[in-house]
């Protein structure tokens, strides 16, 4: 009986060991959708894809500059609005109606 008591008692104290646990956050899940502005203005500006009353920051385009910028957490084929902001905050520029679809062309101003 006391040897019975014994390998329980082990297995218990072996079932109560350490375990590895990762913790970490997740990758925002890419639409494969891009903007490609074209920033004619003498300063930079602050992009964003306005989506369901939510503006989301997609990037910065400075002056006298074209880039792309990726369009993260916004499903492919959404309708959204677009708006660039002067980094004075003094000019807003915005786009309505635009669809998500590959690559969007957007000229400013």
């Amino acid at each position: 009986m006391k040897g019975l008591l014994a390998v329980v008692l082990v297995l218990v104290v072996a079932a109560c060991g350490s375990r590895s646990v990762k913790v970490g956050t997740g990758v925002t899940p890419s639409s494969g959708v891009s903007l490609n502005v074209s920033n004619t203005l003498s300063q930079e500006v602050n992009v964003y894809v306005t989506s369901g009353g939510t503006d989301i920051l997609v990037g910065a385009v400075a002056a006298n500059s074209t880039k792309a910028l990726a369009v993260n957490g916004v499903a492919e084929g959404s309708t959204v609005s677009l708006k660039a902001v002067t980094v004075d905050g003094t000019r807003t520029y915005t786009r309505d109606g635009v669809v998500l679809s590959g690559s969007y062309a957007w000229t400013l101003p």
